[in-house]
């Protein structure tokens, strides 16, 4: 029996079929596939760590200075107090130095009086130093006169 005008089943491929065919498999999915390479995940997540690095050490400083200016407020009413205890008494202070504890909210602070002639005998400078915990927060001067 011969085969008379039947066709081969040999099949018909265009060229970028045939080139693809012989392509190993991962080339095709590679080709087909889209997204974000390693390189460019880790650079994005490297732009967000120094973000928050920034932000957190923002936060830092914020706390920073606000913890200094409660201890700053607090150094402020010690030291008034004691010039105003100075000022009650009514009699010009004693010449010298004077540390005072001055108890503000569950801290130590240290009153250190500072009383000082003047050109005028009528008159004293007192300067209040405030110490928290050995360090300087604030100082205050006046001139104390005989009432």
């Amino acid at each position: 029996m011969a085969f008379v005008g039947r066709r081969s089943k040999t099949p018909t491929w265009s060229v970028r079929q045939a080139t693809n065919a012989h392509a190993p498999l991962h080339h095709q999915r590679a080709t087909r596939q889209t997204g974000f390479t390693l390189i460019e995940v880790l650079v994005a997540l490297s732009i967000v760590a120094v973000a928050l690095l920034a932000g957190l050490k923002a936060t830092g400083s914020l706390s920073q200075n606000a913890e200094r200016q409660g201890v700053s407020m607090l150094g402020q009413i010690c030291a008034e107090n004691e010039l105003i205890r100075l000022r009650l008494l009514r009699q010009l202070p004693d010449t010298g130095n004077t540390q005072i504890e001055c108890p503000q909210v569950g801290r130590l602070l240290v009153v250190d009086l500072s009383v000082r002639t003047t050109p005028n005998p009528n008159f004293r400078r007192v300067d209040a130093r405030v110490l928290d915990q050995g360090q300087y927060v604030l100082q205050l001067s006046t001139v104390m006169g005989r009432n």
